[in-house]
């Protein structure tokens, strides 16, 4: 074998063994640590909780958006911890790519619960892959008790959505917050479907909320998230706000905002670069439009 032929091979081999060319698994099954029942399952970039109680499982959003297989896979998850019934299947909120593919949840008897206003969304919209809930919370929240386990609903006020759940396990000190709550990553483009102002809010009742730990629909830098992290979040949409203010002030809303505002401090977020002017927009139009 050649000389060049060999070192091509020896590249090629150091490329696959690289660590920054391994692909992350598709799926993942991570046991909460300092728990013995939590468990957050992960599928391409959403994740879902479940909690395995002495009377059967708790599971929260499918995750099933499009891709039939993840729901499988999240059952097949499940099943390698138990053989319980799952009793339960808790939406976080109404959108589609969290909640959607949950009929294989419905086969195996699971009692599908949501806040109120998700249930009037969904049969709005009438998603045929989307479980319409058994049972309803309204804006005062509930709890489910299941076995030895209490899982608290919480509805935090208008953010992502209008019908945000905030799960949370006192006994663990863990919460389970979807969307609204990103790690050290700027929002969703123009934060669609949002109240700007009351987002904050949400995020000061979060944080007065008794709590050690949150998981959250997406791996973000695949760490749990911290009370620092919240408080960080709403430092940055006071940022945000105050600048589209001055620019509304001035009369630049909303393209010459989308330009001229950056907020460095913030530039090793994830998303930074991309999001960061539809989250300017999004606040101009409040300052600018009143809405």
């Amino acid at each position: 074998m050649s000389r060049i032929l060999l070192a091509i091979l020896a590249c090629a081999l150091l490329a696959l063994a690289s660590p920054a060319r391994a692909q992350a698994p598709l799926f993942a099954t991570t046991k909460i640590d300092g728990t013995d029942n939590v468990y957050l399952f992960r599928y391409g970039g959403y994740q879902a909780m479940f909690v395995v109680t002495s009377d059967g499982v708790i599971a929260t959003d499918p995750i099933g958006y499009l891709r039939p297989q993840a729901v499988k896979t999240y059952i097949d998850e499940i099943r390698k911890v138990t053989s319980a019934p799952i009793r339960y299947v808790v939406y976080s909120h109404h959108h589609f790519d969290h909640i959607a593919g949950g009929k294989p949840f419905k086969d195996l008897g699971a009692t599908f619960v949501a806040h109120e206003r998700a249930k009037q969304h969904l049969l709005e919209v009438n998603n045929p892959d989307v479980v319409l809930p058994d049972l309803t919370v309204d804006d005062a929240g509930g709890r489910l008790t299941l076995g030895d386990t209490i899982l608290d609903l919480i509805y935090v006020g208008r953010n992502h959505s209008d019908n945000m759940l905030l799960m949370r396990l006192p006994k663990q000190r863990l919460v389970f917050s979807v969307d609204y709550v990103p790690i050290e990553s700027v929002m969703f483009r123009d934060m669609p479907d949002s109240w700007p102002v009351e987002w904050e809010d949400s995020l000061n009742r979060t944080l007065a909320l008794d709590w050690d730990r949150m998981l959250t629909g997406h791996p973000y830098r695949g760490r749990l998230g911290t009370k620092q992290d919240v408080q960080n979040l709403l430092g940055y949409l006071h940022d945000v706000s105050a600048a589209a203010k001055t620019a509304a002030d001035a009369g630049k809303c909303p393209d010459a905002a989308m330009k001229e505002i950056k907020l460095d401090k913030y530039k090793s977020w994830l998303s930074y670069d991309e999001y960061l002017p539809g989250n300017i927009q999004r606040y101009c139009y409040y300052w600018s439009r009143g809405y």
